[in-house]
């Protein structure tokens, strides 16, 4: 049977938004750049596109292409047959070149599978995780001085469509919809939405805010930020973004949450998830659906700490469905937004200051956490997020998914 592929104008448009628009801070690539481009042979019609356009724009590409069919899934295997020492095997000098080498990254996530690993030994993928904590760490610290830049976008699958319960073209609908690819120049399009959407960052960090109180149903969660933070948003990491997030101080997380929305992380589904802190880390976690998932990857050093918090605007994000898939749904409109937080890393590029001047001691003293892992949690239930300023008056900045800024 014949599997539904969008036209190729609309996969030219798909290249062109995150080759022109999604690196560089929406810049795009500049003639003579190295970008490496990932994605598995599910993803060729895209990929090829991709590929084309950063040849055309006079880039450099270095192909990271892979096998899809889950029957020869070399991760799936290596997570079945790899000993503790293959697992945590990281050639050093391999990936010290390769971030020397590279000025960008372009991931096209395209699962053929959502459900890959899920009976695979959760303790592996965060022992891999934690292995691979160099390569992490070295782009952080690139992308800090500005010399490096990524996005992520999302291929439409089969089974990625099953998931969310719509036939294939109407997935792809809701990502052509998205990401404004049958807009007459998207590009231009996006720059537009960021211009809008910055407007509201600029209100935030002009604030002096202290802690965030989040209060709904689901949520009564106290939120802290760092003393020179910054909120970011639309910068083209992440093709579609609409959401506006920062990265708190830690240690001054307290309160509990719910999401109603399930997570998709290590080729599995979370669902039902609970969380609860106090002096800033989770002390319960709870969920209806691979919790013992849920609960190693906690457990990951530094996984039980607030590494962001973010807000979508109803009025902005083009999203309207739940797609089974976190670059889409952490950046759902709908009724009300959405409201999301990550555990583990934080993002250092959220601090006002020069984040390529920052120590790993200061950050640390700052209450940016360090982690190998970054997982966003959703939830797009009504919830009204209260900000305290330093001078300790109180305002209302985000109530029935839209930012009263």
């Amino acid at each position: 049977m014949k599997t539904y592929i969008p036209s190729k104008k609309v996969l030219e448009n798909y290249a062109d938004v995150l080759v022109n628009y999604g690196l560089n801070n929406g810049k795009g690539i500049k003639k003579g750049e190295v970008v490496m481009l990932s994605g598995g042979e599910i993803t060729k019609p895209l990929y090829f596109e991709v590929y084309k356009k950063i040849i055309e724009k006079g880039g450099h590409v270095i192909s990271n292409y892979g096998i899809s069919d889950p029957h020869y899934s070399t991760a799936k295997i290596f997570y079945e047959k790899a000993s503790k020492k293959q697992i945590e095997f990281f050639p050093e000098a391999y990936y010290k070149g390769l971030i020397e080498t590279l000025d960008h990254s372009i991931y096209i996530i395209g699962e053929e599978d959502p459900e890959l690993f899920k009976n695979t030994d959760p303790k592996k993928m965060m022992q891999r995780g934690e292995a691979m904590k160099p390569w992490i760490q070295w782009r952080k610290e690139k992308e800090n001085k500005g010399d490096f830049s990524w996005t992520l976008c999302k291929y439409g699958t089969e089974k990625g469509a099953q998931a969310a319960n719509m036939s294939l073209k109407q997935y792809w609908n809701q990502i052509i919809k998205a990401c404004y690819l049958r807009d007459e120049n998207p590009v231009q399009t996006w720059k537009s939405i960021q211009k809008e959407v910055q407007k509201n960052v600029r209100k935030l960090n002009n604030m002096s805010i202290d802690t965030l109180h989040v209060v709904g149903d689901d949520v009564d969660l106290r939120i802290k930020l760092p003393e020179k933070y910054g909120w970011k948003a639309a910068s083209g990491s992440n093709i579609p973004s609409f959401e506006v997030f920062t990265s708190p101080d830690w240690r001054g997380t307290e309160g509990w949450i719910r999401f109603n929305q399930p997570l998709y992380r290590y080729g599995n589904i979370i669902k039902g998830i609970y969380l609860e802190f106090k002096k800033g880390r989770v002390v319960k976690a709870t969920a209806s659906k691979n919790e013992k998932l849920l609960k190693e990857m906690i457990a990951t050093k530094n996984a039980d700490k607030l590494g962001e918090f973010s807000l979508t605007d109803a009025r902005h994000s083009q999203i309207t469905k739940p797609m089974a898939d976190t670059l889409f749904d952490e950046n759902m409109g709908g009724k009300y937004g959405n409201t999301h937080i990550a555990l583990g890393m934080a993002f250092y590029d959220c601090y006002s200051g020069d984040p390529s001047e920052v120590s790993e001691e200061k950050w640390e003293k700052m209450g940016y956490n360090f982690s190998s892992v970054h997982t966003d949690i959703i939830s797009t239930t009504d919830r009204t997020v209260t900000a305290t300023l330093l001078d300790g008056a109180e305002k209302v900045i985000y109530k029935k998914g839209q930012f009263t800024l």
